[in-house]
């Protein structure tokens, strides 16, 4: 297999630019790569996490510190998985790569009753055999492909179905403390992840040949989200900025924030504060609302 022809259009020149200023930008703010790291790139040859490995590696080489990368696919024994592809990509753009074989798919079979969702159950087995691929390979970093939409739908996934605000963070230390997951393309809106893997002709993989992608939740989220983009243009961008701008106290997780101490925080207001009492001059304006209806241009009648 020959390596991807690098495009030479404009738009494509421009779109490359955009990718890389977002990842490197989301590699800075949280602190994703340091000097001498191995970073582990899971590869699972899908459009996003193609374009992972190739973005990364143009940063590499122009980054002002040095990291080694290594890109590692898991053949999970899904029937009809061509594990030839792979392996001869990454043998054409020359990066050094591990393939790991270990039949989840049969356990996942055995376990998930037929006609329910087996994704659950894989991304959990497969996220075991990353982990302790990781540490025999001395990885330093696990770096995934989940993007921008990824994390503002796993959001409202938590909160619909799970009663959890809860997220994908860009930087993450896994639960038993060992390895440090990061998400380079937390930036990055996957419309634009989709059209850098056309433009880059990818041997993309579709992550459907366990043949359970029908009605999951997920792509029930991804169309509503889908939809108010369409609606409301610019929309999912600001939903991604309020997981970075977070009041605790504007919630009400009594394990985040203590309200119980309120009281102790609380000033007490005195006569002798000199504080203005009259509350109808200080609050006019927002009594006129109230006074007899809205003024004109509020929506209100004629006064």
């Amino acid at each position: 297999m020959a390596a991807p022809k690098q495009p030479t259009s404009n738009s494509f020149k421009k779109l490359q630019g955009f990718l890389r200023s977002r990842m490197g930008q989301a590699i800075a703010d949280y602190g994703m790569i340091s000097e001498g790291d191995r970073v582990m790139v899971c590869v699972s040859g899908g459009k996003d996490s193609h374009t992972l490995l190739d973005i990364l590696r143009h940063l590499q080489r122009s980054a002002p510190i040095h990291f080694d990368i290594l890109a590692v696919n898991l053949d999970q024994k899904q029937p009809g998985f061509p594990a030839h592809v792979l392996p001869e990509y990454f043998e054409a753009i020359g990066v050094p790569y591990r393939i790991v074989e270990q039949d989840t798919y049969s356990t996942v079979k055995r376990v998930i009753p037929e006609g329910k969702t087996m994704c659950g159950l894989c991304s959990r087995l497969r996220r075991g055999v990353l982990y302790r691929v990781a540490a025999e390979e001395g990885a330093t970093k696990i770096a995934l492909g989940h993007h921008r939409d990824d994390m503002i739908e796993t959001l409202f996934l938590n909160m619909f179905h799970g009663g959890r605000l809860k997220a994908m963070p860009p930087k993450l230390l896994t639960d038993d403390r060992r390895h440090i997951v990061i998400r380079p393309l937390a930036y990055c809106p996957e419309a634009d992840i989709a059209r850098y893997a056309r433009y880059r002709e990818f041997p993309i993989i579709p992550c459907t040949l366990c043949g359970s992608q029908a009605n999951l939740q997920r792509a029930q989220i991804k169309e509503m989200l889908q939809t108010w983009e369409k609606q409301w243009p610019g929309r999912t961008e600001t939903l991604f900025r309020s997981l970075q701008n977070v009041a605790p106290s504007q919630l009400a997780d009594p394990t985040l924030f203590d309200f119980g101490g309120l009281e102790s925080a609380q000033i007490v207001p005195s006569e002798d504060d000199g504080i203005d009492t009259d509350l109808e001059a200080e609050f006019n304006p927002a009594l006129a609302l109230f006074d007899g209806g809205l003024p004109v241009g509020a929506g209100g009648r004629d006064r």
